[in-house]
């Protein structure tokens, strides 16, 4: 497959609408991100790196943070993790509050703002200092060390954090969080605040695409099993409130963040990765998501 043909023939198709959408303005230092920046990479399993234009930018992730963070929370859980997160897809946006009163304080799935609170919270239990856990595991997935989170961007975030902090002590109520939840909050928001670009996040989630094992070091992160469902949540809860949707038109486990990512694989075969700040209503990019669409259309390269 050649992918960097691809990459360009992406690019010359969706050049009329990279710059649409509306950056994530309730993040104040979102809101400073330019949307004319396209970026694209094809990481495959065998190491092949494949990138189109603002590829190597390192960008706020965001909420692609969680797929990294429910690794990590099922590495010291195993399955005891989903006695406190669903595996449904909520159909609501993904800071709602409406169904945790109905559901007890349990989040429907760990891909909303609620379910990676309560990611954030075992990660809190776990380690000293969770961010920079976080932050250390995305560097070795990645095999790049100068990643790190923005501290402007964490600060913003936490500043505007107020439904956040409504869930969270929401959760508390119902014995769903064990830490404080102004710690929780912080390592919350810190970890979304991680910048990477398309070729760190394509390679960092290579090990799904290749049922659980690390390519370039045999290290197995997940059993086969555990990296399958995993793949399954994100088809079907990854994409916010229009997963749905992203998986009639796309057809790849993938998830998204409100800086503009979007984060897929193609099972036996690589990752990709696209970001282009411009956002749908749904909080998915408008640009990546038709990138995406275009990848599969032109590749074949579908789960279906």
């Amino acid at each position: 497959m050649d992918y960097s043909a691809i990459l360009h023939e992406i690019r010359e198709r969706l050049a009329p609408v990279i710059g649409q959408g509306r950056v994530a303005s309730y993040i104040p230092e979102l809101a400073t991100v330019s949307p004319q920046h396209f970026g694209m990479a094809v990481v495959c399993i065998d190491g092949t790196v494949h990138s189109i234009g603002d590829a190597d930018v390192p960008f706020s992730i965001q909420s692609i943070s969680k797929l990294f963070t429910l690794v990590m929370a099922l590495q010291c859980e195993g399955d005891a993790l989903w006695q406190r997160i669903g595996r449904e897809p909520s159909g609501n946006p993904f800071n709602s509050l409406v169904q945790l009163e109905h559901e007890h304080g349990k989040p429907r799935n760990p891909f909303i703002n609620a379910g990676a609170l309560v990611l954030s919270d075992i990660l809190c239990t776990r380690y000293a200092v969770p961010e920079t856990a976080v932050v250390e595991f995305l560097r070795k997935l990645a095999g790049h060390e100068n990643i790190h989170y923005d501290r402007r961007v964490a600060k913003s975030e936490r500043d505007t954090a107020h439904r956040n902090a409504a869930m969270a002590y929401f959760m508390k109520s119902f014995g769903n969080l064990k830490n404080p939840v102004g710690q929780v909050l912080d390592a919350y928001c810190r970890h979304c605040a991680i910048e990477m670009s398309c070729i760190d996040l394509a390679r960092a989630v290579t090990f799904l695409a290749n049922h659980g094992v690390l390519p370039r070091s045999g290290e197995r992160l997940l059993t086969a099993s555990a990296a399958k469902r995993l793949n399954a949540l994100m088809l079907t809860c990854g994409t916010y409130d229009a997963a749905g949707d992203f998986a009639f038109r796309v057809g790849l486990p993938a998830k998204s963040g409100v800086g503009g990512g979007i984060l897929a694989l193609v099972p036996g075969e690589c990752g990709v990765c696209v970001w282009s700040p411009g956002l749908e209503p749904s909080g998915n990019s408008l640009a990546g998501s038709l990138a995406l669409e275009t990848f599969t259309t032109l590749t074949g390269r579908s789960i279906f």
